[in-house]
This record gives structure tokens, sequence and C-alpha cells, in this order.
């Protein structure tokens, strides 16, 4: 049967949500680790998915079971029908806050590198992982953004072939209290990586 009915209450569609036999705590004391959602964000160009990668690999290295989610990645299929529209860009990270909720339900460190340019969005995942989510501001200026532009994106943008370009035609706003800062126009990437790792340690998502 089908239901006309488009509200987002879910019990108004007829909706109801299961309770899994298998918790959280019983996926952690099989894995020896405690999940968390790792939520880089910064301008295109700041290092997001170079610093991610990075982490990720390490952590693989270190024997824990880990998942990166990257904006581009993630826009070629489940938000492939999404624009650049401040509408579009909060229902991109609506969607990817929700599938880093399931996967940190599943006890993974997850990796989210958006640029996700608005507190309120960025706000609304926190919310929603609760004291798990870890904001990583990557922290590189506009000026060094632009001198790096590997995509070629910012040029376009200045030349007015893109709208909507965070940092140029459309506002970055600046996480208030993130939990790492990376400055990385000015360390180096492995310096990047052990200050997460330093952090993850010290809260005890990892060991060692």
């Amino acid at each position: 049967m089908t239901h006309s009915n488009h509200s987002n209450d879910p019990t108004s569609r007829n909706l109801t949500v299961h309770e899994a036999s298998v918790k959280r705590e019983d996926r952690a004391r099989v894995s020896g680790q405690r999940g968390a959602v790792l939520w880089f964000t910064g301008l295109s160009g700041s290092g997001k998915s170079t610093v991610a990668n990075a982490v990720e690999s390490r952590l693989n290295q270190l024997g824990r079971m880990t998942y990166l989610l990257d904006g581009d990645n993630v826009r070629t299929g489940l938000n492939s029908n999404l624009g650049f529209s401040d509408a579009d860009r909060q229902e991109n990270i609506r969607r990817v806050a929700h599938v880093a909720k399931l996967f940190w339900d599943a006890n993974l460190i997850t990796l989210v590198s958006f640029i996700s340019p608005f507190r309120a969005e960025r706000r609304m995942a926190r919310d929603l992982i609760g004291s798990d989510f870890v904001e990583v501001f990557v922290d590189a200026s506009l000026d060094v953004c632009e001198q790096r532009d590997p995509k070629g994106l910012y040029k376009k943008a200045r030349q007015g072939l893109i709208s909507d370009f965070t940092g140029i035609s459309s506002p970055y706003e600046k996480p208030e209290h993130p939990e790492v800062v990376l400055k990385t126009g000015e360390e180096s990437l492995e310096a990047s990586v052990e200050k997460v790792l330093e952090y993850l340690r010290g809260k005890g998502f990892i060991g060692g």
C-alpha cells in the first residue's frame, strides 16, 4: 500500500522506528574502539580531504575501523540531485549528518570532509551525534586557498562562471568553538594529522 502523505513526521506516514537488538555498546565491546564523527570543515582548497585521508590512513595502520565521507564523492551519488543554493547546501549536510550517524552507531570512526559553510548546519550535525562529534576546523586563509586552487574553482568563481561559491560569492561562517584547529597554511600535513590523533587519544577514542 502506498501513502500520499508527505509530512516530515514519521508517525503520520505509518512509520515505526525499530530498536535493534544489538546496541552500539555491544559493537564497541566487540570492536575494541569508541566510534566518533570527525567533521572536517573549511574553505575549498584548505586541505580537508588531504588531511582526512591522511588521518584515516593512520587510524587504519593503528587497527581502527573507519569510513571517510568526502564532499565530492557523496555529491556524485547520494546527493547528485542537489545543487549549491543555500537550501541545497543545507539538505546536502542534513543527509550527510544522518549517514554519519549511522556509521557512528556502527561504532566506526567516521571522517566527514565537507565545506559545510554554515554554523547552523554544523550545529545540527553536532546535535544529532552528541558528545562524540568532533569539529575539525581546517583553517587556511582565503589567500592560501586561492593560491592553491587545485581544481581551478576560484579562478572560475572570480570570472563569474561559478555562482554561490563559498568564500567568493557565498559566505563561510568560521567555527566558533571547534575541538581541533588545523593551520594547514602554516603547518605540515604530518603535524595536522598528529593534532587530530592527539585529540582522539586524549578523549579516549583511541588508545596509545
